[in-house]
């Protein structure tokens, strides 16, 4: 059985110190494939969380370039980085952070046969993507691929993480507790605005998420709420939609 380094045992210590967290699960850790689509105001904490804390394969999608606009909230990014494209900074970024993990950049807009691909071949996805056309064919491929898949989303001062285990053939997806259909497409931070510490609180749980699904956590909230106005965060439950064309 493999082992951790030396030089892995000294960065990983505060971790390691954890009861819920041995040598055996930051192999896991290591060994576990994430693929992180969408990295703006959510994908950067989360890549730069789940990269620090050892994830052995991080995939980063996204077509944007960076823009002086993304400053505000997007903080894998600098001032010198704007016109560069945002996928490849990142993985810089990332790996100059921890250069033991294991960094693919793709700097392509998220397509189905490109998605098939990236979510056929990763152990887990976090949805940090900004519309609900992408939303829920990340949703859709994950449940055909029985993916855990973390989404997270923030407008204003409002953030929401949905937890999925798809590996639970009966467990309800995305589209269940939004059908498709019923959303405003119009709405995001381009319109609406966001506060920018938001984004850290979502994309931080988003990463918590993703390592607690990775150890083989299965006690997981499905849904939470938070408002940063009033620091009050809910939790909820929900079930599989009957007039879900996803899980239907």
């Amino acid at each position: 059985m493999s082992s951790l380094s030396n030089q892995e045992l000294i960065r990983y210590s505060r971790q390691l110190l954890l009861p819920e967290i041995d040598e055996n699960a930051q192999l896991k850790l290591k060994a576990a494939r994430v693929l992180i689509i969408g990295l703006g105001g959510l994908g950067s904490p989360a890549a730069f969380y789940l990269a620090a804390s050892g994830i052995g394969q991080l995939t980063l999608v996204d077509h944007d370039e960076v823009e002086l606009s993304n400053l505000q909230r997007q903080i894998l990014y600098k001032i010198s980085h704007i016109g560069q494209s945002k996928s490849k900074v990142a993985g810089k970024t990332l790996q100059a952070l921890n250069n033991q993990v294991s960094l693919s950049s793709i700097s392509e807009k998220l397509d189905e046969q490109n998605a098939k691909s990236l979510i056929e071949n990763c152990d887990l996805v976090l949805d940090c993507s900004d519309n609900f056309k992408t939303r829920y064919l990340i949703n859709r491929l994950a449940k055909q691929f029985a993916k855990p898949l973390v989404s997270g989303a923030a407008m204003g001062w409002q953030g929401q993480l949905c937890i999925v285990d798809n590996r639970d053939d009966d467990a309800p997806c995305y589209e269940c507790l939004f059908p498709n259909g019923n959303q405003n497409h119009a709405q995001n931070c381009d319109t609406l605005g966001v506060i920018s510490p938001l984004l850290g609180v979502i994309g931080a749980q988003q990463a918590i998420a993703a390592i607690l699904l990775l150890l083989g956590e299965t006690n997981l909230p499905q849904f939470l709420q938070f408002d940063a106005r009033s620091f009050k965060q809910s939790v909820f439950s929900f079930s599989t939609s009957s007039s879900c064309s996803t899980c239907n």
